[in-house]
């Protein structure tokens, strides 16, 4: 039976969206990894599911899987789209949407402008919740990769990220060292690995090579992550612009317990139907 889809994408992180409200979604790992497969699928970063709310103080339910089947905690440029797909949907007429996902409770806030912020949650630096193997939580923790001792700062948004500060960004430290962190033993769940430049203090370059997915043009938990590093480093302030290869964000944090904000672009690219019984 043919299942209704909507492409969309923010600042080039692209998501196949389902609407698990109006329709019975149920798919496998191998079906969310041949839907994500540019040549023999649909073709997406991740696959998003927008469900009923499961309790009364939130809107929806939110689940994120990413191209090679599994599932994810969190997800910042997901987490605009969902909220752009479900008002055009006409799911709900709400500028202000509260969201239940494997992170927790997220608000998304549709802008004037037609941007979408997301109240990402306060970020995590105990290294047992990330998690992350070490005795002595620090805020730059040295890591071995490939024979080489590189510093990193470790942290959840829900999902985990390890941000490294580099002077470049395009001399393939992404392509060489992204997926040994993203798999590094350190880290029991795997990891997305950010690689951050400093422009000025409100203003950084990033790339970032996702779990389960890998390098993607955008990344929207982890450009929260890269500037909580940044700030906590001593680095940056408050409000920053993050350029990533897809376009550019802004993220917000105003320090040590509190929320991080995260504003950009939700866009629908097209919509379709896609037939997975084949798969069943």
């Amino acid at each position: 039976m043919p299942i209704p889809f909507t492409k969309m994408q923010g600042l080039g992180n692209d998501f196949v969206v389902f609407d698990g409200v109006s329709h019975h979604i149920d798919l496998s790992s191998e079906q969310f990894r041949w839907i994500a497969h540019r040549r023999f699928g649909v073709g997406c970063d991740q696959i998003l599911i927008v469900e009923r709310a499961e309790r009364p103080d939130v809107d929806f339910r939110f689940r994120i899987y990413n191209a090679d089947g599994s599932e994810a905690e969190q997800c910042g440029n997901g987490a605009r789209c969902i909220a752009r797909f479900a008002r055009d949907r006409g799911l709900t007429q709400k500028d202000e949407i509260i969201v239940d996902s494997l992170a927790g409770v997220s608000t998304l806030r549709l802008e004037a402008s037609g941007e979408v912020t997301v109240e990402m949650g306060i970020p995590e630096f105990d290294p047992a919740n990330v998690p992350f193997a070490v005795k002595t939580p620090q805020i730059v923790y040295n890591l071995e990769i490939d024979g080489k001792q590189i510093q990193v700062s470790v942290l959840s948004l829900g999902n985990p990220h390890a941000v490294q500060i580099v002077d470049d960004i395009d001399n393939g430290l992404v392509e060489s060292q992204g997926p040994l962190i993203e798999s590094h033993p350190r880290f029991p769940r795997r990891v997305n690995a950010g690689f951050m430049k400093v422009v000025d203090r409100r203003h950084v370059h990033l790339r970032v090579h996702e779990r389960g997915v890998g390098e993607t043009l955008a990344c929207g938990s982890g450009a929260g992550a890269a500037v909580i590093v940044g700030c906590r480093r001593g680095l940056l302030d408050e409000t920053v612009q993050v350029t990533l290869p897809g376009g550019t964000a802004r993220v917000a944090w105003a320090g040590e317990g509190e929320p991080v904000l995260l504003t950009g672009p939700a866009v629908t690219t097209y919509e379709g139907t896609i037939e997975v019984a084949s798969l069943l």
